[in-house]
C-alpha cells in the first residue's frame, strides 16, 4: 500500500479542519438567521404534549410541536364578534340549513379518498395496531346496554382490527358485568376506576350559589340540572379522563356510549386514518346546546383568551362558534357563543390535545369559576370550543361513513356499507332547529375536506 509524506499528511489534516470550522460557522449563522426570522415573525412554538409509546401499540407519527403565528386580542375578538345578517328569518334558514344537510347527505358516499387508508389485516391478532383505545364511562347496572352498542363495533370495526377498551366507572366494576363484556369484545379490556378525587365537586364550590343555579336551571326544564353526577362525568370529560393512568397509555380514543347504534361497516383502521392524515378530533353529529345551561362559558373563555392570545390557532374554527343566524337567541343567552358543538357521545379523538398546555390551561381557569356546577357545562361544548380556538379546523374530521345514532339525531350516509337507516334523515321536523352541521360545512370546510367523500 503507498504511504503518502507524513508532511502531506499533516498539511492536509489542517485542511480539513479548516473547512470543518468554517462549515460550522456558516452553520451557526443561519442558524441565527433563521432565529431572527421567527423573532420577526412571532412565531409561537405550542407544546401539542409528550406521548410515549406504550402497550404494544406503535405510534408512527411524529409528536409536533405546533407551530403557527401570534394574533392580536384585538384580531381575535374582531374574528369572534359576529356581525353577518341575513334577509331570511330564523325560520327559513333553519328550513334551508335543513335541506342543505339532506342534500349532503344524500350523495353517495364510500371510504374517504386518501391514498394511506389501512384496511382489515389477514391475521388481527399479530396486527400492528396504533396507539389507540376505544373508551366508555358508565356503571355496572348499564351492563345490557353496553353490550348492545359493544356487539354492534364488534360486528362493524373491531372484529377486524382487535383494538382494546378501557371501561371508566366512578365505582368498581362487578364481576357479573366484567364476564358479560368479556363475551363480545375481540380486544384486550381494562376495567377502571375513576380516582374518587376526580369525581367530587372542588372545595371552593359555594353550595349555596350552586343550590340556586341548579334550582334556576331545573325550572328552566335543563335536564340534568339537578343531578350531581352529571355535573361530574361532564367535569370528567372535560378536563380528567385523558389523564386517567390506564388512558395515558394511549394517544388516540374512541369514545361510545351504552345504547347507541352504529350502521355502517368500517373496512379501514380509523386510528390509523387519525394518526396518518395529522387529524386531531372525528366527529359524525353536530348540533346546538341548551342555552341556559351555558350562560358563562362564552365571557369566561374570552376572559382567558384576551389573557393568552398566544394560544389562539389563527386557522380555527371561530366563525362557526359565533355565527348566529339560525338561533339568535342563543347568542344571545350565552353573550356570542352560538352553542354549536361536536356531539361528543361519539368522537375519535388525538389525546395529546387535550394534554397540551392551551387547553390544559383553559379548561383549569374555566373549572376555577364554578361553572361545572353553578351551571351545567357540558363536556361536547368544552371540547367543541377548545377545539375551535386552539386547534387547526383542518385537522377536525366529519366522519360522514360511520353511520351513528344516539336518539334522537342520526347521521346515516348514502352507502352500500350502512344498513337499518335512512340516508340524509338527520331528525324529526321539529328538531330541525338544533341541525349545526351545515354551519361546519359551510363555515369550516375547505374544498379539500369536502372532496374527502
Amino acid at each position: 500500500m503507498k504511504r503518502f509524506p507524513r508532511r502531506f499528511v499533516r498539511v492536509f489534516s489542517r485542511i480539513l479542519l479548516l473547512v470543518s470550522l468554517a462549515g460550522f460557522i456558516a452553520f451557526i449563522g443561519v442558524h441565527s438567521d433563521f432565529s431572527s426570522l421567527s423573532s420577526q415573525f412571532r412565531l409561537k412554538f405550542i407544546s401539542s404534549g409528550d406521548h410515549k409509546v406504550n402497550n404494544g401499540h406503535k405510534n408512527t407519527q411524529v409528536d409536533r410541536n405546533e407551530v403557527h403565528p401570534v394574533i392580536s386580542w384585538e384580531k381575535i375578538k374582531e374574528k369572534l364578534t359576529f356581525t353577518g345578517t341575513s334577509e331570511l328569518s330564523a325560520k327559513q334558514i333553519v328550513k334551508k340549513n335543513y335541506i342543505q344537510l339532506g342534500e349532503i347527505m344524500g350523495k353517495p358516499i364510500d371510504l374517504p379518498k386518501v391514498d394511506n387508508l389501512v384496511g382489515p389485516p389477514e391475521n388481527a391478532e399479530k396486527y400492528e395496531r396504533a396507539n389507540g383505545t376505544l373508551m366508555i364511562l358508565t356503571r355496572n347496572r348499564d351492563a345490557g346496554a353496553v353490550v348492545y352498542t359493544v356487539k354492534q363495533i364488534e360486528e362493524h370495526f373491531n372484529k377486524k382490527f382487535h383494538y382494546p377498551y378501557v371501561f371508566l366507572n366512578e365505582e368498581k366494576f362487578t364481576e357479573r358485568f366484567k364476564s358479560r363484556i368479556k363475551n363480545y369484545v375481540s380486544g384486550e379490556c381494562y376495567f377502571e376506576q375513576v380516582a374518587p378525587e376526580d369525581w367530587v365537586q372542588p372545595e371552593f364550590i359555594d353550595k349555596n350559589k350552586q343550590n340556586v343555579g341548579m334550582l334556576k336551571l331545573a325550572r328552566e326544564n335543563v335536564a340534568y340540572a339537578r343531578k350531581l353526577s352529571y355535573h361530574n362525568m361532564c367535569r370528567y370529560y372535560s378536563r380528567g379522563f385523558y389523564n386517567h393512568p390506564r388512558m395515558k397509555q394511549f394517544r388516540y380514543y374512541w369514545r361510545f356510549e351504552p345504547g347507541t347504534d352504529y350502521f355502517c361497516d368500517i373496512d379501514y383502521d380509523v386510528f390509523k386514518f387519525m394518526q396518518d392524515n395529522d387529524k386531531t378530533y372525528g366527529f359524525t353529529i353536530s348540533i346546538y346546546d341548551i342555552r341556559q345551561s351555558l350562560r358563562n362559558i362564552w365571557p369566561d373563555t374570552l376572559e382567558f383568551v384576551e389573557k393568552h392570545p398566544e394560544y389562539v390557532n389563527p386557522n380555527g374554527a371561530m366563525s362557526w362558534l359565533t355565527n348566529s343566524l339560525q338561533k339568535p337567541e342563543n347568542a344571545e343567552e350565552t353573550d356570542g357563543y352560538s352553542t354549536c358543538h361536536f356531539w361528543s357521545n361519539f368522537e375519535i379523538a388525538d389525546m395529546n390535545f387535550f394534554r397540551s398546555k392551551p387547553y390544559s390551561e383553559w379548561v383549569e381557569y374555566l373549572d376555577k369559576t364554578g361553572g361545572f356546577y353553578y351551571e351545567r357545562w357540558g363536556d361536547a361544548p368544552v371540547h367543541t370550543i377548545g377545539l375551535s380556538l386552539f386547534a387547526d379546523r383542518k385537522r377536525i374530521h366529519w366522519f360522514r361513513d360511520i353511520g351513528y345514532k344516539h336518539v334522537p339525531y342520526t347521521n346515516c350516509p348514502n352507502s352500500e356499507k350502512c344498513s337499518r337507516c335512512t340516508p340524509g334523515k338527520f331528525t324529526y321536523m321539529n328538531l330541525w332547529s338544533e341541525n349545526c352541521l351545515t354551519n361546519w360545512w359551510n363555515l369550516e370546510m375547505d374544498d379539500e375536506q369536502k372532496s374527502l367523500y
